[in-house]
């Protein structure tokens, strides 16, 4: 690994653990030339990108910042850590990968996303159902807010009967 502060490619690892749940490895390092340390982030890198079908059949490349700038966007100025935020795409980007094998259609990851956000927040859930959504009228928009206030959320590792 080569020094961020010196350029020099002689370093030892001083540390090493699990990060991000098990998706990385954390290393800490030591510089041999100039003595300071950095870290580092080991990552499984996918050979294959997920290729994104969009409602009008274009197919783009799989971005995950595409997803964040969403739910971004739908939590506004909620009170959501950006933390949560975060890990609402990675854990959407890894089930998308290990659902998928190629493609992907756009309305599939919309209503994943829009399912954790229903868990995470109502109100950024049904700002984002309204922008995805393409509602054609205010009495679609009021039927998800009514659905919302009635039907209970899911809870955090529920599995789906049906």
């Amino acid at each position: 690994m080569i020094c961020p502060f010196c350029k020099s490619d002689q370093d030892s690892v001083i540390d090493s653990r699990e990060a991000d749940g098990g998706s990385a490895v954390r290393r800490r390092r030591e510089c041999a030339n100039c003595k300071r340390r950095f870290t580092t982030y080991e990552r499984v890198e996918r050979s294959e990108r997920l290729i994104v079908i969009k409602r009008d059949g274009t197919r783009v490349a799989f971005n995950a910042d595409n997803i964040l700038r969403g739910i971004v966007a739908a939590c506004g100025k909620r009170p959501i850590p950006v933390e949560k935020k975060e890990a609402l795409v990675r854990a959407i980007e890894e089930e998308l990968n290990r659902d998928f094998e190629r493609e992907v259609p756009s309305a599939e990851i919309g209503r994943r996303v829009a399912m954790r956000l229903r868990a995470l927040d109502d109100v950024s859930y049904i700002r984002f159902a309204s922008e995805h959504s393409n509602f054609a009228t205010a009495d679609e928009f009021a039927e998800v807010a009514k659905d919302v206030q009635e039907t209970p959320k899911d809870r955090p590792g529920q599995t789906q009967l049906f």
